[in-house]
């Protein structure tokens, strides 16, 4: 359906007729809006900044010192307030820093480039930047699986274990194949761990299509048989020739290549995964079988009255959504571990469910949402070691994010934003998720 675009009642009344109660409107709901889509953007925003806010006063209230400025608050109000200030402050600037690197160091660096053609300040000085997109490059892959798997109403928690199989897959391919070229080896590599992950994702989209076992129960189930599975192999069959319950390194003609020397580690997989984003959109808005998984998603049973073949679908569904979070584990293995070893993942998995939800379940949202995670990772460490902050805080902010996207109503209360419209509103998990209008 197209979208329509409205100007608020504000607007068309004249001014002299606004009563006192519109004057106290947010600003937000005075503006020239496309209907539909601001709110799907907006909500994630403010949901990020409530939670920043909030994990602040976390942060202050948690503080000794601060916690004794406030108890003697009356007698020197400005002492408690500064204090807070400061720490909040000084807490979100070493998480900036470790995220982004410093503004100044970076100046710095490239102005000293340009003197002496050195390029050692300036991958120093962009190294933070550099591990941000490090971090951000699987959340992308698995999250675009889980969203690609809610478009079709199907809720697929087992991200985590098509991660791993296709981290194996892909691991086995790099070590044991010798004498192939690099533009040979890694295409096969790469697509090794694909198909595994695809494959992984299939079997519980077999047994949804043809039997009507509930997606959510089959994927759990296949996640601990791919952990089991992964530290059966690492014990035994893949295990190093020294006992260690890792695989042999990868050979170099499968490794993703890198982008820059040490210590940065940026390689190729962060630009393939915003291309498969690119893809992904272009699947599900620009072809067939894209419309028909977000019918399916949207009204199973109108797809079915208009001739969709939803056992067909469902498996399509599940195995992209497989092959796409098994990216996640691919690209991990061929561009930056170079090998399998035992709980490689960070839960990159199960994060990945709280980006598609960040997202709107749409694959620039997932994007967004993948680099948010990203550099509020990053960040953790640098806080911690300089602000001594607790890099569980940064869970807590995340957690809080995926809170108030989850329950929008909060936001909208804070804010005094409209409510959405019902057909817009998300459905509970096991009936997927609705599709919107884009």
């Amino acid at each position: 359906m197209r979208s329509e675009y409205k100007l608020s009642e504000e607007f068309l009344t004249s001014k002299d007729d606004r009563s006192e109660d519109d004057h106290r409107r947010n600003l937000l709901q005075r503006l020239f809006v496309r209907e539909g889509s601001f709110g799907a953007i907006l909500l994630p925003i403010l949901a990020t900044i409530t939670a920043l806010v909030i994990g602040g006063l976390i942060l202050a209230l948690s503080d000794p010192e601060v916690l004794a400025a406030w108890v003697d608050f009356f007698e020197a109000p400005l002492r408690a307030l500064s204090l807070t200030w400061q720490t909040v402050r000084e807490a979100y600037a070493a998480m900036f820093i470790g995220a982004f690197g410093n503004p100044g160091d970076m100046i710095a660096a490239f102005l000293a480039w340009q003197e002496t053609g050195d390029t050692r300040p300036m991958l120093e000085a962009f190294r933070a930047l550099s591990e941000s997109l490090v971090t951000s490059t699987p959340y992308i892959f698995a999250g675009l699986g889980v969203a690609l798997g809610f478009r079709g109403g199907l809720f697929n928690i087992g991200a985590e274990g098509q991660l791993f199989v296709a981290g194996l897959a892909s691991a086995y391919v790099g070590y044991a194949i010798s004498g192939l070229p690099g533009i040979i080896h890694l295409p096969v590599a790469f697509s090794a761990g694909v198909l595994a992950g695809a494959f992984w994702g299939a079997v519980p989209g077999l047994l949804k299509a043809y039997t009507g076992a509930h997606e959510v129960i089959n994927t759990i189930m296949m996640n601990y048989i791919a952990f089991r599975l992964t530290d059966y192999l690492l014990s035994g069959p893949m295990a190093r020739p020294d006992g260690l319950p890792i695989t042999p390194e990868i050979r170099p003609t499968a490794y993703l290549p890198s982008l820059f020397p040490r210590p940065m580690r940026l390689h190729l997989g962060f630009f393939v995964a915003i291309a498969v984003a690119a893809l992904v959109y272009w699947f599900l808005w620009k072809t067939t079988y894209g419309m028909e998984i977000r019918m399916v998603g949207a009204n199973p049973n109108a797809s079915r009255y208009a001739g969709i073949r939803i056992p067909l679908i469902i498996l399509l569904t599940m195995s992209l959504s497989g092959a796409l979070s098994g990216m996640a584990g691919t690209v991990q293995v061929l561009g930056l571990d170079h090998r399998m070893v035992r709980a490689f993942s960070t839960g990159y998995g199960f994060d990945s469910i709280a980006l598609a939800l960040l997202g709107n379940s749409h694959p620039l949202g997932v994007v967004l949402a993948s680099l948010l995670f990203g550099f509020l990772n990053a960040g953790a460490a640098r806080m911690q070691s300089v602000a001594g902050v607790p890099v569980e805080l940064i869970r807590i902010i995340q957690g809080m994010i995926i809170i108030f996207v989850a329950a929008p109503e909060i936001i909208r209360s804070l804010y005094r934003l409209k409510a959405a419209r019902e057909e817009e509103r998300m459905l509970a998990p096991s009936s997927g998720l609705q599709s919107k209008n884009v």
